[in-house]
């Protein structure tokens, strides 16, 4: 159930670091890039996340997709705002050739003369203004090490009264592995996931106002632990530290197959819980404070001017 969300104002820094391993998401990056099929679930999360668009008053003239090849975004940006602008930025420069092969519009279709273009793709090293009204960045937060960091950059892409819509998984994914790693005496099976409050202080604390954060619990299930394992790795890879770094023996995956089935419901079917967590915020006006004499630029009066009329208009 999504709620207006109110922030604990004080968050410590051991909040905000995340346990994870940078190298891992690289490699899982790379992978990713050369496979064609991307993953199922991401599109399903994306689907879900454009729906949210309509509670949205703002038409966004300027859209940042951020990794939107490996959030599976596909077309559901551009046919909510058809003739906004839309910056795409890739993690990697295999991922940007990758977006840049895709096959465009036949010169007849009706959307190559009803639709602006995709602005550019690019890196976001390479970004270097946004002047944009909406970011879009789906299932790709929890691959990032410093959540906070990116957060802070992506307020100084937006303009006023822009927003982020974001979603990305949960605290209780993959819960049911975690017992039965630790059963086996197995290192952790995945990173740790934010919860979706301490992702709502780092809104706030990053200069979002009125953040909103919404969680669901979806159970999949596979018919066999093979079914169950190839999907899983679609998602990405377990970039907890303190994993096995080694190569795996045949032994060993017999015995985590034994393991995985032992997960069987009674309908035989394998079911894992997946927690996706939705969280959109705007970026309000900058403060001015009082004091005997105030100077305040023509572009920051002009956004509290608008916000104002926005106000009343509600």
């Amino acid at each position: 159930m999504a709620a207006q969300y109110t922030a604990r104002m004080s968050v410590s820094a051991s909040r905000n670091e995340r346990s994870i391993d940078a190298t891992a998401v690289a490699h899982a990056l790379a992978r990713r890039a050369r496979e064609s099929q991307g993953a199922w679930l991401h599109a399903e999360v994306a689907r879900r996340m454009a729906e949210r668009l309509s509670v949205i008053r703002v038409q966004p003239e300027r859209m940042i997709d951020w990794w939107p090849g490996w959030g599976r975004t596909g077309p559901l940006l551009t046919q909510a705002y058809p003739r906004a602008h839309l910056l795409a930025v890739e993690p990697t420069p295999a991922w940007i050739a990758r977006a840049q092969a895709e096959p465009q519009a036949a010169w007849w279709q009706p959307s190559r003369w009803t639709q602006r273009a995709p602005h550019r793709v690019l890196e976001a090293d390479a970004l270097t203004h946004g002047g944009a009204q909406l970011l879009w960045a789906n299932m790709m937060l929890h691959a990032v090490a410093d959540p906070p960091a990116l957060m802070a950059r992506w307020h100084q892409l937006l303009t006023v009264d822009g927003f982020v819509m974001f979603s990305c998984l949960g605290p209780d994914t993959l819960r049911e592995l975690r017992p039965l790693y630790a059963q086996h005496g197995w290192q952790a099976p995945q990173a740790d996931f934010v919860d979706m409050h301490d992702l709502g202080d780092m809104l706030v604390h990053a200069g979002f106002a009125d953040p909103v954060m919404d969680q669901e619990r979806l159970t999949l299930t596979w018919p066999d632990p093979r079914a169950l394992l190839n999907e899983v790795r679609e998602w990405g890879c377990n970039a907890a530290p303190h994993r096995f770094r080694g190569l795996r023996t045949p032994r060993w995956r017999s015995q985590l197959m034994v393991a995985l089935q032992a997960l069987a419901n009674s309908e035989g079917r394998l079911p894992l819980t997946v927690e996706v967590v939705y969280g959109h915020a705007f970026k309000a006006p900058p403060k001015v404070a009082v004091r005997s004499e105030s100077t305040v630029s023509l572009e920051d009066m002009r956004g509290m001017v608008r916000r104002s009329r926005t106000t009343d208009r509600a």
